[in-house]
């Protein structure tokens, strides 16, 4: 594959959390003090918005606009160019430029603004669409994230989940992937795995793939945290990963090339694509939060997104306070529509020929998990497709089922036409009614009976491997049944990581706390093999309560994206078990052949 240079990503200004305490709502001009360049931060109730100060027309510098009474507008000095902070448009002259956005990273109540360079890496070399035949394009949905495109005469995959559960054992497929899905994986020319989760990256449907075609083409981001981290200890045997840069044009052959950008809230770990196939472009935004930053291509032929929410164990698994069932329910309520909303609107100003909802399309089906599944309660791709069809009629929103195609070049010619989407049959299963629960979780529970939890002093071990001190918080971790019920015989500990301590009560200091109640299996099954916290926390594997009721972002971002990518070390651990067991006998013998010999001196 060809490539250019890579997309950077530049920290241009940084606010503590108590610069940040003091922006007031609607616009605030800032300086950076070290290079005196100057910056646009919005406050509005969706957040933050932020862009240099500058105008797009001249160069010319922002004020504000005291005649707009709503404080959304800034007006340039040059020619009373105006431009509106809330949706980075100019309103004056209308429909003439788009303010290139910042990327706004929240980090602990502190605020990062980032620049990409460039912004829309996508109009690089820019090829003209050339007409598709019927049949040349065809987009099959399999399940949840999974898609598979025919361009041509290849095959490209995206996110293959197709068999075994994600987070632990807290999410399983809703839809039955056609009987083909693993075949069509293992013959595919390209694959790529938008990042991490294991809704997107299965282990299991991997297993397969190594053992049927080691060497398949799997194309990944160039992420922080490598996608691939965990692959040593899978033992998942693949040979043909490739880490492409973020923001550069991927030329697979005459026709066909793919670009894969980061995510701005988490660029370290979520990534977006945008395949082209004779100068028509597909966007999957996948999961990201503000894909390359809130920047995004107009009319592509075809885009997909995530839709569904429910990707958290915020609030569902969290009790005490204020968190009453009736509470948990109107604030998914709330939640849910901000979800549908946001992503009509986006779909609408992207103005994509083609919307499809996918990449949400799981269950909790375990049934020590029906609480969670009663209560976290998921937007329909119906309800959605719905909603923009109300704000728009010029876009084609497509609901698929599994082994449902989309035929590309007849639904660019004729929106209408019955024949560009071919449902599966009538008799397919699309949704599943089992999941060979007690294969993976017997899997999971073979970790409780693991030799180094038979020695207290793993846990020392264990937290000093993670490596996250000098944060005043004591977290309570607790064993617990599948009912979240404490195991009499499980460990029940606490861990000050202001000094990385294991105190036997709460320390007298003011501090923060979290008590957490962990099912034993998957607890240990993370511990043991250096697992990251998702599996527990967005797995819905736990249950937590805090004092004071406050996000703890770098906790939580440490353990759930920051952890080692080697896991501990128990070899050692218990080999330095053995070594003081071996000691503590001699010792003793050699403390009372000492004290007899003092004792015989004496006298």
């Amino acid at each position: 594959l060809e490539q250019t240079t890579s997309q950077t990503a530049k920290v241009v200004l940084s606010l503590d959390a108590g610069a940040v305490s003091l922006l007031k709502d609607g616009v605030n001009f800032k300086k950076n003090p070290k290079d005196g360049k100057c910056y646009i931060i919005y406050k509005g109730t969706g957040g933050f918005k932020a862009c240099r100060n500058q105008c797009k027309h001249q160069g010319g510098l922002f004020i504000k606009d005291i005649e707009d009474l709503g404080g959304r507008t800034v007006k340039c000095t040059k020619h009373n160019w105006k431009l509106n902070l809330s949706t980075m448009k100019y309103v004056n002259p209308p429909d003439s430029f788009l303010q290139d956005e910042l990327v706004e990273i929240l980090d602990d109540g502190g605020l990062c603004l980032v620049e990409l360079s460039p912004p829309d890496p996508w109009l690089a070399d820019p090829r003209e669409p050339l007409e598709l035949k019927e049949g040349e394009v065809k987009v099959t949905y399999l399940t949840h994230a999974c898609m598979e495109l025919q361009l041509g005469q290849r095959r490209f995959m995206f996110d293959p989940w197709l068999k075994g559960p994600a987070f632990a054992r807290g999410w399983w497929l809703l839809h039955e992937p056609p009987a083909d899905a693993l075949d069509r994986l293992c013959a595919a020319d390209l694959i790529y795995i938008s990042h991490m989760h294991s809704d997107h990256l299965s282990y299991p449907t991997l297993k397969v793939l190594s053992e049927r075609r080691p060497d398949a083409p799997i194309y990944v981001g160039d992420t922080s945290r490598p996608v691939f981290w965990y692959l040593e200890q899978s033992k998942v045997k693949l040979t043909n990963i490739n880490v492409v840069p973020f923001g550069v044009w991927q030329n697979v052959d005459e026709h066909l090339r793919f670009m894969i950008m980061m995510d701005g809230v988490h660029p370290e770990m979520d990534t977006c694509i945008i395949v082209e196939y004779k100068g028509h472009m597909i966007l999957n935004t996948v999961d990201c939060t503000r894909p390359n930053g809130g920047r995004l291509p107009q009319n592509v032929d075809l885009m997909m997104s995530d839709f569904a929410g429910g990707a958290s164990g915020f609030p569902m698994t969290f009790y005490g306070g204020k968190y009453s069932d009736s509470w948990k329910a109107n604030f998914i309520k709330n939640e849910r529509k901000k979800l549908l909303n946001y992503k009509a609107q986006l779909v609408k100003s992207l103005q994509p020929k083609i919307y499809c909802p996918f990449a949400g399309y799981f269950v909790e089906a375990h049934p020590s998990d029906s609480y969670i599944k009663e209560t976290n309660v998921k937007n329909g791709a119906d309800a959605l497709n719905a909603q923009i069809n109300n704000l728009t009629s010029d876009i084609k929103t497509w609901t698929p089922k599994p082994g449902a195609v989309l035929d590309l070049g007849l639904a660019l010619t004729d929106p209408t036409n019955s024949e560009a989407i071919t449902n599966p049959p009538a008799s397919a299963k699309l949704y599943k009614d089992s999941w060979d629960f007690d294969l993976y979780v017997d899997e999971l529970n073979r970790a409780i009976s693991c030799e180094i939890f038979k020695h207290p002093n793993w846990i020392q071990f264990y937290y000093t491997w993670a490596g996250f001190q000098n944060y005043n918080l004591v977290v309570r971790m607790i064993e617990t049944d599948d009912n979240f019920e404490p195991l009499l015989d499980g460990y029940d500990y606490l861990v000050d990581f202001l000094d990385l301590s294991f105190p036997t009560t709460r320390p007298d200091r003011e501090h923060s706390y979290l008590e957490l109640k962990n099912r034993v299996g998957v607890m240990r099954h993370v511990v043991m093999h250096g697992g990251l916290w998702d599996d527990l926390y967005i797995g819905f594997q736990n249950r937590i309560s805090r004092d004071p009721d406050i996000y703890h972002h770098k906790f939580w971002n440490h353990f759930q994206t920051e952890l080692p990518c080697c896991g501990p070390d128990w070899d050692k651990f218990l080999r330095s078990v053995m070594i003081c067991k071996c000691t503590a006998p001699c010792l003793l013998f050699f403390y009372c052949v000492l004290s007899l010999f003092l004792i015989d001196f004496v006298l």
